[in-house]
């Protein structure tokens, strides 16, 4: 096994041994959610009313107007989401900031438990509880990662999520819509633009996460599947004529 030349870089294997990717951004799941449901929601959307009877024409509003409503819909949720779950993690940090406060020989006492439970001496539990409760800021940091596995350092930006969601769904919605804006295709273009925008937004998606592409890829081509086939066989028992 190799170690660092220097001992006390060996309490820093991020240095020299692995990294890990940046998750606290929030952007992420925002991104992938976004662009996943641009897809199959501008899939199911065109398909539906492509199978009533629509012109290519109406096809295309329809799909531009589904991609700025469906956009502009995911940045707000995710803003509103991610804003309320920071808002809730501060409330959570009040809490424990009282309770300190009110009652810090029992949040010492309640910490050396947890210590014991994660497999510490009693003695060696009670001096590290001791030492964390020394610092009031650290002990509130501590009781919110064990209680509640919170950590105040992973507080995503809910403008991030926003603004990834709605710029992503915006792309994942317009790819299917593409041969109509265009007026080069029908529904089946349509489809084949969006199936392999799907391939290669599961395939991407799990490439970063590392898992197998292949699987991510024919995951979200299923479920894009299940959609088309949801609204295309409402819009053929509908039809432009009874609508």
């Amino acid at each position: 096994m190799n170690f660092p030349a220097e001992s006390n870089d060996i309490s820093r294997p991020h240095d020299y041994d692995h990294r890990h990717a940046d998750v606290s951004s929030g952007w992420l799941r925002a991104t992938v959610f976004g662009a996943m449901d641009g897809l199959v929601s501008n899939i199911g959307l065109i398909a539906g009313i492509a199978a009533a009877g629509a012109s290519n024409t109406i096809v295309a509003i329809t799909g531009i107007s589904g991609l700025i409503a469906g956009a502009i819909s995911m940045a707000l949720g995710e803003y509103t989401s991610v804003r309320t779950a920071n808002e809730q993690l501060d409330a959570e940090v009040i809490t424990e900031r009282e309770a300190h406060t009110r009652n810090p020989v029992g949040e010492q006492a309640e910490l050396s438990v947890l210590f014991s439970k994660l497999g510490m001496e009693r003695e060696t539990a009670e001096i590290a509880a001791s030492q964390v409760h020394a610092n009031s800021e650290s002990a509130v940091r501590v009781h919110l990662a064990h209680e509640l596995g919170l950590s105040l350092d992973d507080r995503p930006s809910p403008w991030v999520a926003a603004f990834s969601s709605l710029l992503s769904f915006g792309v994942g919605a317009f790819i299917p819509i593409i041969p109509f804006v265009f007026g080069f295709g029908n529904l089946w273009v349509g489809l084949a633009f969006g199936g392999a925008g799907l391939l290669l937004a599961g395939a991407l998606a799990a490439t970063t996460t590392k898992r197998n592409w292949l699987a991510g890829a024919a995951r979200q081509l299923l479920f894009g599947g299940i959609a088309v086939t949801a609204t295309y066989t409402i819009g053929m028992l509908l039809g432009v004529s009874n609508i």
